[in-house]
């Protein structure tokens, strides 16, 4: 299962699972860029569902429609995320785009999680893994980001809340955080993104499918093994030192 596999870090994800022969359950909100995604490796089992993650109604139609579908759920990819208007400062940020993202990045997150580790628990044999898109803004904040910020922090607690609780069922639970890499939504900071100094400078990209390997693998492990957090970041990007 991947979310936000319509585009971006999810869209490549997908890909790289579908060519690696995996059965994807693919979840967006929109059926085009699904079908698109789709499209990218033919001949593979791929299931497009359009899916809005914040409504528990969509989730639990996704969950359903990927088990009857490919019989189980072994894996959960948590990606749809926003990061809601760009460059407001937290006083001038509406209610309405706080509580959008919220929805998205951190409800969205706990009710897939929730969805899966019921079929997890319940099919044989038991278990399965999730593994959640965090971001270098679950360590360090940008500028004007106070939404996007808080949700992938509580994304970490979620993270660490799900790996603890997962145990007795053999359900391994992880966490990606990634730093620049090049999708429609990171292409302003090739041309100029605000640094914590004030300035705007250009940042380094690196190529998505990068990301998308490290996912792979994280995936691939024996459930006896988990990749707790994985930090996945452009070289030269200003993380380490940031501020």
């Amino acid at each position: 299962m991947v979310t936000g596999a319509g585009s971006g870090i999810g869209r490549a994800v997908a890909v790289e699972l579908l060519r690696a022969g995996w059965s994807v359950a693919l979840a967006g909100r929109r059926a085009e860029p699904l079908a698109e995604t789709a499209a990218l490796v033919p001949g593979a089992a791929s299931l497009a569902v359009p899916t809005d993650v914040s409504r528990p109604e969509d989730v639990e139609a996704l969950f359903t429609a990927a088990v009857a579908r490919f019989g189980r759920v072994d894996l959960l990819f948590n990606n749809a995320g926003t990061f809601g208007p760009g460059g407001v400062p937290v006083e001038e940020l509406p209610y309405d785009a706080w509580r959008h993202v919220v929805d998205t990045n951190l409800n969205g997150a706990f009710l897939c999680a929730q969805a899966a580790y019921r079929r997890m628990k319940e099919q044989e044999p038991r278990g399965g893994r999730i593994i959640n898109n965090g971001s270098i803004s679950a360590h360090t904040p940008r500028p004007h980001s106070v939404a996007y910020t808080a949700t992938k922090h509580a994304l970490t607690g979620l993270t660490k809340s799900l790996s603890l609780d997962g145990r007795p069922y053999g359900i391994a639970v992880g966490q990606i955080d990634i730093g620049n890499a090049a999708t429609d939504m990171t292409a302003r900071m090739q041309t100029g993104a605000l640094q914590a100094n004030g300035e705007v400078a250009p940042e380094p990209v690196m190529d998505v499918a990068d990301v998308a390997r490290t996912v792979r693998h994280m995936a691939e492990l024996p459930l006896e093994a988990n990749v707790q957090f994985a930090t996945v970041l452009a070289t030269t990007m200003p993380y380490i030192g940031r501020g």
